[in-house]
């Protein structure tokens, strides 16, 4: 079972339906011992930092998120997913999960860029990768955010964006995948890679 992490956050139902309709089963849930038990995890939705960091203290997922990371289970982070990763968010002044170092910041607005972004965007492959496979290089994918992550280790970071600044689109360590994008609103390609996270033994 792949456990959807509930965090009152909204497009967890749209995460759901991508991942049921690749023929995986998966449950959306807050519940630890579900959580703990799952073969995968999945941190997908649209929200703010601070609120859900304040979700996932009260119900006690934050401390089930680290000890499935520090256990190897196998997770992906999305939109929210992997700002919440590192260690700050300047958004709201918001102390993270500090599973990665890193911080949060918030992009420039001005005349040619407005905040948040909104719509499609490029990813560059910066590394080889298996969360790449059957993924043409370059391929355009759905981005809403305001805020995004520098990692403080160049080196997890697998795929690049330009918007104003170039940024973190894609990051990989260990047992740990996430994507600022929305694969399961990216079409073909999307749900291509969110495929190749679910069938990774």
């Amino acid at each position: 079972m792949i456990a959807i992490i509930d965090y009152n956050a909204g497009n967890l139902t749209s995460v759901a339906h991508a991942v049921n309709s690749l023929g995986y089963p998966c449950q959306i849930t807050a519940d630890p011992h579900k959580i703990l038990a799952s073969k995968k995890i999945i941190f997908p939705g649209v929200g703010a930092a601070k609120a859900t960091m304040d979700t996932l203290h009260k119900t006690g997922v934050s401390q089930v998120l680290l000890e499935s990371y520090e256990s190897g289970k196998s997770m992906l982070g999305i939109c929210i997913g992997i700002q919440i990763l590192f260690d700050y968010s300047e958004e709201e002044d918001t102390k993270c999960l500090g599973i990665l170092s890193g911080q949060v910041k918030k992009f420039n607005a001005s005349p040619t860029i407005k905040v948040p972004q909104i719509g499609w965007n490029q990813v560059q492959q910066t590394q080889n990768h298996w969360f790449f496979s059957n993924v043409v290089n370059s391929g355009y994918f759905y981005f809403v955010n305001s805020y995004y992550a520098i990692p403080e280790d160049p080196e997890i970071v697998i795929g690049r964006t330009h918007y104003g600044v170039e940024f973190c689109s894609i990051i990989a360590h260990k047992n740990l995948i996430a994507t600022q994008f929305h694969l399961e609103k990216s079409g073909r390609i999307g749900l291509q890679m969110l495929n190749n996270f679910l069938k990774k033994e």
